[in-house]
């Protein structure tokens, strides 16, 4: 089977004839993933950056992608003289055909990094954000269609553009805290599950598959993104569950983009652990008809 045939096959359970790897640090992937011009949090060898929805990203000595410390809307006044990014802004697409080279016979994935939660609060500020999905909600509403449009924008121009050589779609919202999820589960039905789903139908009106990346424990969201569309859940700290409890509950209804926990497993454990927990990861969230891709954090 190509690249593709594997990677697909795994997402559908359809039986791939291996297990798909996208481990982007080693060098070793059946994934090949194409940018558009979404600066994202800026070249990570500067201190501050601004990304192109004027988020200023601060970082340390560490290398990371740092943290928002400058959120342009958060004061609500500031809407006035907000630059809105333009999806259909022809510059954010120039040149992206060219990072197609080399992905034939591999599964093609494109993207929206910071989708919509984690939009607001880079714009809004995260304790703001929190607080106005209460107590300013129209505001709030506003600033969440304002960021769907623009996603649906960006999508639509992709589409048109590349179509059938784009196969599935990342995006990025994290969820959860070390031990549960960041609002209340009701809260996200009423003010996030059909903004989730209008972007998922757009996704899959192009053809694509949805690959959502949430950080935390956010079992208690799982069963309402399957039931929006979500075809692929990047999880990167599977101790934070019972991992054998959470295959029961979910292994076979969508499939799971993950590796050993980047927090606790690879950074500390020895060689015998890591295999340890690989092995009960493939055990508890895979089938032998798919469910599972060995992919990493993309920072080696």
């Amino acid at each position: 089977m190509s690249s593709y045939e594997v990677v697909q096959r795994a997402i559908e359970f359809t039986g791939p004839d291996r297990l798909p790897v996208r481990v982007e640090a080693l060098g070793v992937s059946d994934v090949q993933h194409v940018d558009w011009k979404q600066t994202g949090t800026g070249d990570h060898h500067f201190r501050e950056t601004i990304d192109e929805w004027g988020c200023r990203w601060v970082r340390t000595e560490a290398q990371n992608m740092g943290q928002v410390k400058g959120h342009p809307l958060q004061d609500w006044r500031a809407l006035d003289r907000y630059r809105w990014p333009d999806p259909d802004d022809p510059a954010l697409y120039a040149d992206m055909g060219e990072r197609f080279a080399g992905a034939e016979g591999k599964y093609v994935t494109a993207g929206i990094f910071m989708f919509l939660f984690e939009r607001m609060h880079a714009l809004h500020g995260f304790q703001e954000t929190l607080i106005d999905l209460l107590l300013e909600r129209e505001r709030l509403e506003s600033l969440a269609d304002r960021i769907v449009e623009f996603n649906l924008g960006v999508i639509e121009n992709l589409s048109r553009r590349y179509g059938n050589a784009i196969h599935g779609f990342k995006l990025t919202d994290d969820w959860g805290s070390e031990s549960a999820l960041l609002i209340d589960p009701r809260l996200w039905d009423d003010f996030f599950k059909q903004r989730y789903q209008r972007v998922f139908e757009a996704i899959h009106a192009a053809g694509w598959h949805v690959w959502l990346h949430s950080f935390g424990k956010i079992d208690a969201l799982i069963d309402r993104l399957i039931a929006v569309g979500v075809d692929v859940l990047n999880l990167q700290q599977p101790r934070v569950f019972d991992i054998p409890a959470f295959g029961r509950r979910f292994a076979g209804r969508l499939c799971f983009a993950s590796l050993c926990d980047i927090q606790r497993t690879l950074p500390f454990a020895h060689s015998e652990q890591i295999y340890a927990e690989a092995e009960l990861l493939l055990q508890h969230w895979a089938t032998p008809q798919g469910g599972f891709i060995l992919s990493d954090y993309g920072d080696g």
